[in-house]
């Protein structure tokens, strides 16, 4: 297993992977274009990738622009592995080297992903949109918290 920085070479396994997850799901696939992969793994921030074999099983990308986590997924065939914890620390210790101010992210209620950062110490803030909770993190409880 290897994580390493997000390249665009790896954008169509990236977007096989975001489109393989149980939960979280696109309504609709072409919402999330190669171009906006593109732009936030180059220009907004940065992308880390889940390696196995020579093929990617997970990915993570943080935006610097609008200090949010925008996307941490997992072919669903390699979760309960510690890929995806292994890919939130690699993002969030990168992010808060970047900038210390506060990160946010929204996922869907009652989901395992939801799980996920609660128990990650994400502080949930309220709803983003009409169908997700809004979680922070801030370089503080990042800090403290950092070997969850």
């Amino acid at each position: 297993m290897i994580i390493r920085e997000a390249k665009v070479e790896d954008i169509k396994q990236i977007q096989i992977v975001r489109n393989s997850v149980k939960e979280n799901t696109l309504s609709n696939p072409n919402l999330v274009t190669d171009e906006d992969c593109k732009e936030f793994i180059t220009v907004r921030g940065k992308g880390w990738v889940c390696e196995i074999d020579k093929q990617i099983v997970g990915f993570a990308i943080a935006d610097l622009k609008e200090n949010n986590i925008w996307a941490l997924f997992l072919d669903p065939k390699f979760e309960k592995k510690g890929i995806g914890k292994l890919l939130h620390k690699t993002m969030l210790d990168w992010y808060f080297t970047q900038t210390k101010e506060k990160v946010w992210l929204g996922t869907a209620f009652n989901t395992r992903a939801e799980q996920f950062y609660r128990k990650a110490g994400w502080t949930e803030v309220g709803t983003h949109g009409s169908n997700e909770i809004k979680f922070e993190m801030t370089y503080k409880d990042w800090t403290t918290n950092a070997n969850r």
